[in-house]
């Protein structure tokens, strides 16, 4: 199997066991945010964009530094359901101590979200190598409310 593919088995397993693990009850607030250390952290901002066709656009800014894999910004959004969770997008992070902005775009299939309150949550994981595979170790988390306007 060649490097891509295998980059790409790896992340959607960690999204996967990331996805699955339960909430804690501190992690059911509406606005929280969970850091590794101070040089790891992601934010969302307080507002998001919708378009007529249902693209999502979700910002917020991070901070990684010190790694040794490949890190990644990944985003769900929920709305009027917490158990129903869309990933939307997800990109690459530059790791150099200094802060940057992240954008993230996506569609969810079956065109279900709206203007309105939903609830973000962006993830800044890193794929570190281990033993010859690389593993997802969580840097950041943040859970936010956002606003969805029309773009």
């Amino acid at each position: 199997m060649s490097l891509r593919p295998a980059l790409g088995v790896a992340a959607t397993a960690a999204l996967a066991l990331f996805a699955a693990t339960p909430s804690t009850p501190a992690a059911a607030d509406s606005n929280q945010s969970v850091t590794a250390d101070s040089n790891q952290s992601v934010t969302v901002d307080p507002s998001g964009r919708i378009a007529a066709d249902g693209t999502i656009t979700l910002t917020g800014t991070y901070r990684c530094s010190d790694n040794t894999g490949p890190v990644f910004i990944s985003s769900t959004i929920a709305q009027d359901s917490p158990l129903v969770r869309y990933g939307i997008g997800g990109s690459r992070a530059v790791c150099d101590g200094q802060a940057h902005r992240w954008e993230n775009i996506g569609k969810p299939r079956n065109r279900v979200l709206k203007e309105g309150t939903a609830q973000v949550e962006a993830t800044l994981m890193e794929l570190r190598p281990q033993g010859g595979l690389p593993l997802p170790a969580f840097l950041a988390t943040q859970r936010q409310d956002v606003v969805l306007a029309k773009s």
